[in-house]
């Protein structure tokens, strides 16, 4: 696809310098971008590479020199962002439709448009909402909902009861509703106590690879909305995180935990 930078301006609202007529194909990384590519500076650290890029163009901070066409906007990463989904294409979507050999239970409600890939299983009582993907092998347990416009990819499980919101991305291998880890000990035999609480994901929240979301005790395990959340994360029982929360890979948040809105949390933290 061929656009120039004058297009990309239009659709980020950003200002171009240098020449706007300037064809861009591509993005890439600033090291290894060529001509075609236009690329971003979003760390000024990265700034003396401008000087030896091949790129045709860079989008930049606002008020940000640079040796060759610039398109400068107030977050370069953003800006960025939908410039590579324009230029590199949404990934392809599944086809609407339950592949034969899903098992979606005739008690379940699937929505519009909805596309239930080959192996998923949605049990008793389940509902998904409209646009939703689920892809290959995923299970979706009894009474559990998952919203409108959702991105399950393979190997995910939402156990029963759980409640994943609109807009709600889930990689492959990541579990919403596993048992909270509580045992009561008596004479040196631990008791398991059941946990029959649920998990509630709430809209825009996305959730990396291999991460576990334990089912309360009693009530709700919230994510809030627009939580983002690396790969290989575990989030305890009862735990409610605030809205826009950042996990980085291999935190770990002890049940019953609460964080408020827009905390950030290290990797292994």
């Amino acid at each position: 696809m061929d656009v120039t930078l004058d297009d990309l301006a239009r659709l980020v609202g950003g200002k171009v310098t240098g020449d706007g007529k300037t064809v861009i194909r591509a993005v890439n990384g600033i090291r290894e971008a060529g001509p075609g590519d236009i690329t971003f500076l979003a760390n000024s650290k990265y700034a003396p590479l401008l000087a030896s890029t091949k790129a045709s163009a860079v989008i930049v901070s606002d008020g940000t020199p640079a040796p060759i066409p610039t398109l400068s906007v107030r977050n370069p990463d953003l800006a960025f962002g939908k410039v590579a989904e324009l230029l590199g294409g949404a990934s392809a979507r599944p086809p609407a439709g339950v592949h034969p050999t899903a098992v979606v239970s005739p008690k379940a409600t699937l929505g519009k448009n909805v596309s239930i890939g080959a192996g998923t299983v949605v049990e008793d009582g389940a509902s998904i909402g409209d646009n939703s993907v689920l892809y290959p092998q995923v299970y979706v347990g009894v009474e559990a909902a998952v919203g409108p416009d959702a991105l399950i990819y393979p190997q995910v499980v939402v156990r029963e009861r759980c409640r994943i919101g609109a807009r709600v991305i889930l990689h492959s291998g990541t579990v919403i509703g596993s048992d909270g880890f509580g045992y009561a000990t008596d004479k040196g035999v631990h008791h398991k106590i059941p946990q029959v609480g649920i998990v509630v994901v709430e809209d825009d929240v996305e959730l990396g690879a291999n991460v576990t979301v334990d089912r309360a005790r009693f009530g709700r395990t919230v994510i809030g909305k627009g939580t983002k959340i690396d790969n290989l994360v575990q989030i305890g029982h009862n735990v409610v995180l605030g809205q826009g929360c950042l996990l980085v890979s291999q935190a770990g948040i002890a049940g019953s935990t609460r964080l408020g809105n827009y905390v950030v949390m290290a990797g292994q933290s």
